[in-house]
């Protein structure tokens, strides 16, 4: 299994008035990873939009164990939880710099075409990309 991991440095603005990361923020840090990945695996999520398509979250699940406060270093390691032929799943940790578990989460992503938001298999767009999704899949 393929994991990609991305640093982030919380900034004063992601906090709420408890101090800690507001959840919502989790969301971009998510896109964040998931960006990475794509780039980590050596292809682009704007080009793929760039060729008519867009790839929509269609569930998010987050789990939060521990708070992420302004100032914390943070990493986002992401991996592909399940690929079928019109779903993918991503899988999400965000661990401390001392290894400390922050939170678990998934988000399950369709490719559609931008013009109608018909449900296409990233096989017919792009065989390699999705390839190298099965080829490093947790699970199929």
């Amino acid at each position: 299994m393929f994991i990609s991991e991305k640093e982030i440095e919380v900034r004063y603005a992601e906090t709420d008035q408890m101090g800690v990361v507001y959840h919502g923020n989790y969301l971009v840090w998510l896109e964040m990873g998931r960006t990475q990945l794509i780039q980590d695996l050596g292809f682009s999520y704007a080009g793929l939009e760039k060729d008519g398509y867009l790839s929509p979250v269609t569930n998010v699940n987050i789990n939060y164990k521990t708070p992420v406060k302004y100032g914390d270093k943070v990493k986002v390691r992401t991996w592909i939880e399940k690929h079928g032929r019109l779903r993918t799943t991503y899988g999400y940790e965000i661990v401390h710099t001392d290894g400390t578990l922050s939170s678990t989460a998934t988000t399950e992503h369709v490719v559609v075409r931008k013009e109608d938001f018909r449900p296409v298999s990233l096989a017919k767009i792009d065989a390699a990309w999705d390839n190298k999704y099965k080829e490093i899949v947790k699970e199929s």
